[in-house]
């Protein structure tokens, strides 16, 4: 007779865990039958553009098998994945909304307090019925009308927060590479405003543009040399 052994495998050494894929269980345990939205931002760290934050709604069941099993934070995903995915979420989900924070706000609010204004005009966009839930990515809540739960490592988690941090992600790289074709010295179609090498250079060479954020380092830097 044989027998299959029950014990788990040992990873290879230098191999990693498989990722868990978001469910949807902070949205059935909060939910309780009411519409629940997750919501993300994208566009923290970059030294250009704004901070892009998106809310959605998906159908009580989720999104459809074949677009579950890819879901992930967007980070986790590449870009090809994340372009792929964001029509099937759009077009599966009950509502989505997109928002944003502009370089200038940043400067005059700070990236913190940007960020969850940011995400209260997500929710505050969502076209028909308002979600009576919100899950937030992270450990800090927007002032929102409805109960509003912080989820750390939120996109990794909820599949209704990973939706949004797909969709926040596709809208800002597409900001920024629109804003690329009008200051195209600083790679922001490649670099998404972020303080790569090249971006840093270009900074130091040409100064910034209206839609640097003042307030950051890097480019608090660079205004005071050409002041």
């Amino acid at each position: 007779m044989t027998t299959t052994s029950t014990k788990p495998t040992r990873a290879t050494k230098g191999s990693k865990a498989p990722r868990p894929q978001p469910d949807l269980s902070f949205e059935l345990s909060l939910g309780q039958g009411q519409l629940v939205c997750g919501i993300d931002e994208v566009g923290r760290g970059p030294l250009a553009g704004p901070v892009v934050a998106a809310a959605v709604v998906l159908p009580p069941d989720g999104l459809p098998a074949h677009v579950a099993r890819a879901i992930n934070d967007s980070k986790a995903l590449s870009q090809r994945v994340r372009e792929e995915l964001e029509p099937e979420i759009r077009a599966h989900a009950l509502a989505v909304a997109l928002a944003e924070a502009s370089a200038a706000e940043i400067d005059d609010l700070n990236i913190h307090k940007a960020t969850l204004l940011a995400m209260a005009r997500a929710y505050a966009a969502l076209p028909g019925e308002a979600p009576a839930v919100a899950l937030i990515d992270g450990k800090f809540k927007p002032a929102l009308p409805c109960l509003a739960e912080a989820i750390v490592k939120g996109d990794g988690r909820s599949q209704s927060i990973a939706a949004a941090s797909i969709v926040a992600k596709v809208a800002r790289d597409r900001e920024m590479t629109r804003l690329a074709a009008l200051h195209p010295q600083y790679g922001w179609e490649r670099n998404a405003g972020y303080p790569t090498p090249e971006h840093l250079e270009a900074l130091r060479r040409h100064g910034g543009t209206a839609h640097h954020r003042v307030s950051f380092a890097p480019v608090r830097a660079q205004k005071a040399l050409a002041d």
